[in-house]
């Protein structure tokens, strides 16, 4: 069995292991790669400042762009009574290079080790997470102009209230993903600062250069106060979890609109078929299991920043080990998002739409609005317009004008939704991505 990087001369007790290691070891297969970048600038910077002649860094780059070789083909795996990937690849490397694969560990420790792979880690999924708003963002512009003439019922209180469109019903979601990418942007950059250096939170005598690790792994900047660098974690996953329950927020709404619209009670859209379930004893169904899945799965996504509150609001500053069992929930959210937003972009690509709605009469009483500011504009008081209308609706005498002539912006005939589109632009533009894959490319030597 392999000792642990901590370990002196007393053995661990096996059941005191198994609860304190927990789930750590299948977890920690989400920041393998993390883990070879972040040592790779770390040992960078050793040699830099004499802690490694330029011979031994050449042989450990070497070796660890070998070791990310085997994560990306997933040949890596954290062996049994190895305790997390921090000593998995130190093992790997004292094997293969003997005592020179030891030396990596100056000057940093396992808790700033974890924090720039997490940090690594976050800002990748960060990334997909964008892109894959960015793919749904592009589907709901579509069909909002695809369908910017056909009108809809709009409701409130869960009653008809004014006419709507589907070019505003699409277009509306496509601009809160707009917002919700900009709280992500906000995640993203506090995520992308660097905490290495920082050791167990009170930096090192040795002579770390921290600018330097922090360009090579192409961080905005640092966490400079080496406590403050401790205590962002926790932190960073709580404000990251805050953004990723905005986006699931949207998109929760978003499926319960599509559940509801495409019962026959509502009949305005059709899901595809593909995208439906039927039952065991009638014939007839077509369930929305893929929206309530979504519906569901993003509910959960909401949940997850009360459940990282609730685990570190509570500990006064330093390293405790209950910031351990946020990784539980953390890391496996950016995948569970992820599929909820292809799954979105794939149904709203294919959706149909039922054009003919306003047909039946039972929505007549909706352009009861258009009627009052008609009547007001050709001089009746508001007031007074408003009393004739709903006299006449009460009568059974209403006869609705079903010609709509909205012209502000936002509004259903001026959808505004290349404003829109320019605001997403320009959010997206500002993540800058492009840093990030340099400078991981050039310590993979690509």
């Amino acid at each position: 069995m392999a000792s642990k990087l901590w370990e002196k001369n007393t053995e661990v007790n096996q059941e005191i292991e198994k609860f304190t290691v927990g789930h750590d070891r299948e977890l920690d297969l989400y920041l393998a790669p993390y883990d070879v970048l972040g040592s790779m600038a770390h040992i960078t910077m050793l040699q830099s400042i004499g802690l490694l002649t330029r011979e031994e860094l050449d042989i450990l780059l070497q070796e660890l762009r070998h070791i990310y070789s085997d994560i990306e083909s997933e040949g890596f795996v954290i062996e049994e009574g190895v305790e997390d990937v921090h000593s998995q690849v130190e093992l790997l490397l004292t094997r293969k290079l003997g005592d020179m694969g030891k030396k990596i560990h100056s000057g940093r420790s396992r808790n700033d080790q974890v924090l720039v792979d997490l940090k690594l880690f976050t800002r990748a999924q960060l990334m997909e997470i964008a892109e894959e708003v960015h793919v749904l963002f592009e589907e709901l512009q579509a069909q909002s102009e695809r369908y910017s003439h056909v009108l809809m019922p709009g409701y409130t209180h869960l009653q008809v209230a004014m006419p709507s469109s589907f070019g505003l019903w699409f277009g509306a979601y496509a601009e809160s993903l707009t917002d919700d990418l900009l709280m992500l942007q906000a995640a993203y950059k506090t995520a992308n600062r660097n905490p290495l250096g920082s050791a167990a939170g009170y930096g090192s005598s040795f002579p770390l250069d921290r600018t330097m690790t922090t360009e090579l792994l192409g961080f905005d900047s640092m966490n400079y106060n080496v406590v403050y660098a401790q205590m962002g974690r926790g932190k960073m996953e709580r404000n990251v979890a805050f953004a990723l329950a905005g986006i699931a927020g949207t998109l929760s709404k978003l499926a319960f609109d599509a559940c509801l619209f495409n019962s026959q009670n509502f009949g305005f859209v059709k899901l595809p078929d593909n995208c439906t379930t039927g039952s065991s004893i009638m014939p007839h169904k077509k369930n929305p299991d893929v929206f309530e899945l979504t519906r569901a799965k993003c509910n959960k996504i909401q949940a997850l920043p009360q459940q990282i509150i609730l685990i570190m609001n509570n500990l006064p500053c330093g390293y405790f080990r209950d910031l351990q069992i946020i990784k539980e929930v953390f890391l496996p959210a950016f995948e569970e998002l992820k599929d909820c937003l292809r799954m979105t972009a794939y149904i709203i690509n294919k959706i149909q739409v039922n054009e003919h709605i306003l047909d039946d009469t039972k929505y007549d009483n909706i352009f009861s609005v258009e009627e009052v500011n008609r009547l007001a504009t050709e001089g009746m008081p508001f007031r007074d317009a408003y009393k004739k209308v709903g006299l006449d609706i009460e009568a059974g005498r209403f006869t609705p004008h079903k010609a709509i002539h909205h012209t502000h912006e936002g509004s259903i005939g001026n959808l505004c939704n290349d404003r829109i589109r320019a605001l997403m632009e320009q959010i997206w533009n500002e993540f800058k991505f492009s840093k990030i894959h340099e400078a991981e490319n050039r310590l993979l030597g690509k």
